[in-house]
């Protein structure tokens, strides 16, 4: 356990440090030698771990979205206990892809960095393929419980809704990477309040308490 533990430890500090390097310098100051001086160990150690930039990058991107999904989860986790709306849910959960604060903008960064790096690697590219897929599930699963609990009308494309709420959320955070005085938090929680409000245009027949008005509490999280 504790050579696991010293791994994984290792792991983070060097994942934590090519992020710092991409949020200070950009992708191209990342190198096996200027992460191992930014993480404080031996180039030797770093490529213990890592043999190329590629696997490196691919490591902090991963890092970063599970950061994303912890918090995600805690949002949920305390919606579900406050009572609150799926549409408030969700709303708070896409928040977390924007750019509005230093952490967000260094997971903001990572991610346009692995794009970057995604154009030109198919393994890269499926692997970023998967975790976009990913995200719209998780909202159009988030659309399908609206629909069981009343918050979102009966016929309503759960899949063509997420897609297009996902691709609305990332122009946001575009949008407040390049301009963050022109997209002050106020102004980017009233447009996706106003874009999810097209979807979510009903109330919740069982009320806002327990489980969001689903009968089984899994069911109706933000999966």
């Amino acid at each position: 356990m504790p050579r696991v533990a010293n791994h994984d430890a290792r792991h983070g500090q060097i994942t934590d440090a090519v992020q710092r390097l991409i949020v200070r310098h950009g992708l191209t100051a990342v190198t096996v030698a200027r992460t191992a001086a930014e993480a404080g160990m031996s180039v030797g150690l770093v490529q213990h771990y890592f043999t190329a930039k590629g696997e490196m990058l691919l490591a902090t991107f991963t890092r970063v979205n599970g950061r994303f999904t912890t918090r995600v989860d805690d949002l949920v986790n305390r919606g579900e206990a406050e009572g609150r709306t799926i549409a408030e849910m969700l709303q708070q959960a896409l928040t977390e892809l924007i750019p509005l604060d230093d952490a967000r903008r260094a997971e903001f960064l990572v991610r346009r960095a692995f794009a970057d790096q995604a154009a030109h690697n198919a393994r890269l590219a499926n692997v970023q393929r998967e975790t976009l897929v990913g995200i719209r599930s998780r909202v159009a699963q988030a659309i399908k419980n609206g629909t069981v609990c009343g918050e979102v009308p009966q016929g309503v494309d759960a899949a063509d809704q997420a897609l297009q709420i996902v691709a609305f959320a990332e122009g946001l955070a575009l949008h407040t990477h390049i301009d963050p005085d022109g997209t002050p938090k106020p102004a980017i929680l009233a447009a996706l309040d106003d874009r999810l409000g097209r979807v979510f245009t009903g109330t919740c027949r069982r009320g806002r308490s327990g489980a969001l008005g689903l009968p089984d509490p899994a069911s109706a999280r933000w999966p």
